[in-house]
């Protein structure tokens, strides 16, 4: 069995424009992905942490981190299907939570991304969740 943890912003910082964002901004996001394996002696398991800094013009207004986890029996087995669905899952979480977080700030009109998985390395994550 497979059980998500809620998401937890761990970090919420923003510094807001001194004169707000010109129409003709453009706001840089630069999204970073984490992971880091989980054990105890009943479960496995990985935590998952997303990073995200909205910038203007090389100043960063805004810093979003989030993290969640995943604990899964001993006994299951994940394959790279499943770890992209977990990882898409998370991320999803995390773009949800920076909708709700963004609506009082500059970036109410803005959205996160879309996960780029050709930039995780499956094959360097499944080794960790054996």
């Amino acid at each position: 069995m497979i059980e998500q943890t809620e998401l937890v912003v761990t970090k919420w910082i923003y510094n807001p424009p001194a004169n707000g964002l010109k129409e003709n901004e453009k706001v840089i996001f630069t999204v970073e992905f984490d992971v880091m394996k989980k054990r105890v002696s009943t479960k496995k398991g990985i935590a998952c942490r997303f990073s995200c800094t909205l910038s203007v013009m090389e100043e960063v207004y805004l810093t979003y981190i989030g993290e969640d986890s995943y604990v899964i029996d001993l006994d299951d087995y994940i394959d790279k299907e499943e770890l992209m669905r977990m990882i898409n899952n998370s991320y999803s979480k995390f773009t949800d939570k920076f909708e709700l977080k963004k609506l009082s700030t500059v970036f109410h009109s803005s959205s996160l991304p879309l996960l780029n998985e050709s930039l995780i390395d499956v094959n360097a994550i499944l080794p960790l969740l054996i």
